[in-house]
């Protein structure tokens, strides 16, 4: 049955297949987050300096026994969303996952703020994420997520995966992709900007964040007027580097 929303993968040719996009070696340092029966992470460990995973459901312990006593594999029982991921030792350097679809959006954003030692992400994803996170400006799908992502990210679609190589069987379609860093996390205002920006998704993006910082609408639009933006332009229309610098802007 589904565990906590997750379907684990059933196809021993994908989960090879996962592996050698990753391209694991033995310098790295994988964190597997939802490692379900231990499939992935046995292939892992098997290539990997050290594999860190983190599994919320501690029904899965009989599964993950055999995999967790390995010697380069750490097994934490945590959610997580909750998790402190930077206290991982070693650090990790690359994510490999079969995320569990209910929290993969979180958990991507997460960890690219909190383990800046990460330098690829290699995880399966229900296809309308993969879609979102390398959607382009004025795409019905891009949002916030698409602009935190790829202001410190790479997203490549590696391919889509029909949903018969999972137990169960979604009822959504899934996709592999990979995110490669570019560089570091957006800072805390940038963050903000584009939580506040895409609040209001039919309002011109001044107006958007005057709802949530009363008394902005006029430094806002000065602010875009000083990037060659137009004063009623939406959240959707700006790329990310756009975003970034429209919140230096504000903050000066």
């Amino acid at each position: 049955m589904v565990r906590l929303g997750q379907n684990f993968l059933a196809d021993p040719n994908l989960l090879e297949a996962i592996v050698r996009e990753a391209a694991v070696g033995p310098d790295d340092v994988v964190l597997e987050i939802g490692p379900g029966a231990g499939v992935l992470t046995e292939r892992l460990a098997d290539l990997a300096g050290h594999v860190h995973a983190i599994e919320l459901d501690r029904g899965l312990a009989p599964q993950l026994e055999s995999v967790a006593a390995r010697p380069n594999v750490s097994l934490r029982w945590e959610d997580a969303m909750t998790a402190d991921l930077s206290s991982l030792r070693p650090a990790p350097t690359k994510l490999i996952s079969n995320l569990p679809y209910s929290v993969a959006t979180p958990v991507l954003l997460r960890s690219i703020e909190a383990l800046p030692e990460v330098a690829e992400w290699t995880v399966m994803v229900q296809r309308e994420i993969a879609d979102r996170l390398r959607a382009a400006p004025g795409s019905r799908v891009y949002g916030g997520p698409s602009v935190l992502v790829q202001l410190a990210t790479e997203v490549r679609l590696l391919r889509g995966v029909d949903a018969a190589v999972f137990r169960p069987r979604p009822r959504v379609r899934s996709a592999l992709v990979r995110l490669r860093r570019t560089g570091p996390a957006a800072d805390p205002a940038t963050r903000s900007l584009v939580r506040d920006g895409f609040a209001h998704r039919r309002k011109s993006l001044a107006r958007s964040l005057e709802l949530a910082r009363p008394g902005s609408l006029e430094g806002t639009r000065e602010a875009l007027h000083e990037l060659d933006l137009a004063e009623n332009v939406r959240a959707e229309a700006l790329s990310p580097q756009e975003f970034s610098s429209l919140a230096a802007k504000l903050g000066d």
